[in-house]
């Protein structure tokens, strides 16, 4: 018999993970995309809030002041949503590696800030920055574990459902993260992202009561999950779907 809906996905929605936390994005926007109505909550809830944004965004359109455009835009954004600290490290767009320098710098960042959550892309994500930003932020984790720092690896949704087993309640802030998203005009400009991401949080529900309108997925890894690699934990996870 397979796994029942409930080892799937949430019937219930969730308190806010421990702070301090510290997010790390693959582009300018994705922040806000995936876990914007998150961040509000948290800046409500006056949970400190770290932000990194990977690259420089300068595939993400024509102009050739994109970068600083973009730049602008996450900053606005980060004010809005209660971010203490951004920062921006500008590696290049759409050839994002998860190389030791960049773990490295990872592992600096983490040990600095002493953030009791770490939110990074989930695993199947499409695009690859977001997919070798999870491969980065995981082997981050693993060497600071060596350390004796173990803050709460969390995985968030961007652009496409990912396999979740935590759910945020966004009804309340769904409208005001959307104002959030529209700061990002450079992007919006080449698809209506704040209709799509909504959609996305609006299906989000699909297990919750009536009464929750809008929800952000999430993954929570136990801390002992390090001890796996990136692949054989996404694997792990996946095989959720094909147990019986």
């Amino acid at each position: 018999m397979f796994n029942k809906e409930d080892a799937l996905i949430p019937f219930n929605t969730s308190p806010l993970p421990s702070g301090p936390w510290l997010v790390f994005a693959p582009h300018a926007d994705d922040e806000t995309f995936g876990m914007g109505g998150t961040l509000i909550k948290a800046r409500e809830k006056m949970i400190e809030t770290h932000l990194v944004v990977l690259t420089d965004g300068s595939r993400g359109g024509d102009s050739k002041d994109l970068v600083q455009i973009r730049t602008l835009e996450v900053r606005k954004a980060a004010k809005l949503l209660g971010i203490e600290s951004l920062e921006c490290w500008s590696e290049p767009d759409r050839f994002l590696e998860p190389s030791q320098p960049l773990i490295t710098r990872a592992c600096s960042k983490i040990l600095q800030l002493m953030p009791k959550t770490v939110f990074f892309p989930g695993p199947l994500e499409i695009h690859p920055d977001h997919r070798a930003a999870a491969i980065l932020i995981w082997n981050a984790l693993q060497k600071v574990r060596a350390k004796n720092v173990n803050p709460d690896p969390i995985s968030y949704e961007i652009g496409v459902q990912n396999p979740i087993n935590l759910l945020i309640d966004i009804t309340e802030q769904c409208d005001e993260k959307r104002k959030v998203m529209e700061i990002y005009h450079s992007q919006n400009n080449q698809n209506n992202y704040p209709e799509l991401v909504s959609a996305l949080n609006k299906g989000r529900t699909f297990s919750l009561p009536a009464e929750k309108k809008f929800a952000e997925g999430f993954f929570r890894y136990q801390p002992s999950d390090l001890e796996s690699s990136f692949r054989e934990m996404t694997h792990s996870v996946i095989d959720l779907y094909l147990d019986h």
